[in-house]
């Protein structure tokens, strides 16, 4: 791959040299510390390239062949070109790659089947739920009636009984599957069953594990949703972004309800970068990628446990690890300062039923950095050391830099 449609600021640095620097700084950062951030990945040179095109200049209200504006011949196509791909890569019926974000396409699917009042069931926020499973700071939490089910205590997996029971109890008009933080594969037929049994339509937010999904590495809830919102980052390494797959039944309710109810002028750019990564997404080489995403996450995972972090669930199905480094002595948010000053970028998210904080890592970017196994235990080893107190955070950025020397994100 080559470096210059990542960071070619050559124009910018004569007009706007401030902002030339941070562009360059950015990626600098990015390029000699660990991203481990679950949600964050990167993308191709390619997929940068076209965000940066001329369709960024394009105003395009509206669907291919129904424009409210002149001149949209070529940004038809390439829209054309992203719903076809979206539906080959994920085997949908329809696509509707127009969502700016995942949230956006959360909020055209609820509305698309549901008005202001309706009962809705989804993972509770504290358990892993995303902001629009009900958060009252967010749409969801103000315009429905959200009941939120949970995991077990013990097995930190979700709790089936109670999906089951909470749903003949409330009857809802949608249960929502999906979360920010659960590492395992989500039983799509048994959520299927629940949402039959009670006449409810079943909505997967499928933001972090689309990729993975793509890359035939994690199972696909297509052939029991009756709505998929998915991100276009993440494992699926295109622009940031959203869409929504689902059947033909319901095709036209989406379509109207990202455009004009939701939405106004699609980001034509972002749109076409969305056809290049799925265009990336349907190769051997990325379905290789996305099964070694997958291995790389369950090697991390076993080095931490092994090392005395707890990890949630016991280990993982996808890219996505929840370690707790209570038994190390101490807390997550204290953890997660140590390790960005040594140059190892993560988050933390909540635990379940202790009120605690644990650490959130994913291997998705490291991963197309080239990383394999051997890497893993390497980070490990920086995660443990500079976590817990044994090493030095300064030290260890050295090793962070050499390793990331060795396996650059742009590499020229």
């Amino acid at each position: 791959m080559s470096v210059t449609p990542v960071l070619d600021t050559d124009a910018l640095s004569r007009q706007d040299p401030e902002l030339a620097e941070i562009l360059r700084g950015e990626l600098d950062r990015q390029s000699t510390t660990l991203q481990l951030t679950a949600a964050e990945n990167f993308a191709s040179p390619a997929v940068l390239a076209t965000l940066g095109s001329a369709l960024a200049n394009k105003y395009a209200e509206g669907y291919p062949g129904a424009r409210h504006h002149g001149g949209c011949a070529l940004a038809d196509t390439a829209e054309r070109i992203a719903v076809e791909r979206a539906k080959a890569v994920f085997g949908a019926e329809h696509a509707n790659v127009q969502p700016h974000t995942g949230s956006s396409a959360v909020l055209a699917a609820y509305a698309a089947v549901l008005r202001p009042g309706d009962t809705v069931l989804a993972l509770g926020l504290d358990d892993g739920g995303h902001l629009t499973h009900g958060s009252p700071a967010n749409f969801s939490g103000r315009w429905f009636d959200f009941v939120g089910y949970g995991l077990d205590p013990d097995t930190g997996l979700i709790d089936h009984d109670e999906v089951r029971l909470l749903a003949r109890e409330r009857r809802p008009k949608a249960i929502v599957c999906g979360s920010i933080a659960y590492p395992r594969h989500i039983d799509y037929a048994f959520f299927r069953e629940v949402a039959d049994e009670v006449g409810a339509h079943l909505i997967v937010t499928l933001a972090h594990s689309a990729g993975l999904v793509a890359g035939g590495a994690a199972p696909s809830p297509l052939p029991y949703a009756d709505l998929v919102c998915a991100t276009t980052h993440k494992t699926l390494r295109g622009p940031r972004g959203g869409m929504i797959l689902c059947g033909a039944g319901l095709a036209r309710r989406v379509d109207r309800a990202v455009f004009p109810f939701t939405q106004g002028g699609a980001q034509m750019n972002s749109i076409a970068a969305k056809a290049v990564a799925l265009g990336e997404a349907a190769t051997p080489a990325f379905a290789a990628y996305a099964h070694q995403t997958v291995a790389n996450a369950r090697v991390l995972a076993e080095h931490l446990a092994a090392a005395g972090f707890t990890i949630a669930t016991g280990g993982t199905d996808t890219h996505l690890i929840v370690a707790d480094p209570a038994p190390l002595g101490i807390d997550g948010r204290t953890a997660r300062g140590r390790l960005a000053a040594a140059g190892l970028v993560l988050d933390c998210c909540a635990l379940a039923h202790t009120g605690g904080r644990a650490l959130r890592l994913g291997t998705a970017a490291v991963t197309t950095q080239g990383m394999g196994e051997p890497a893993m235990a390497r980070i490990a080893a920086l995660l443990v050391g500079v976590a817990g107190g044994g090493r030095d955070p300064a030290g260890a950025r050295a090793e962070v830099r050499a390793l990331t020397a060795e396996f650059p994100p742009y590499p020229e």
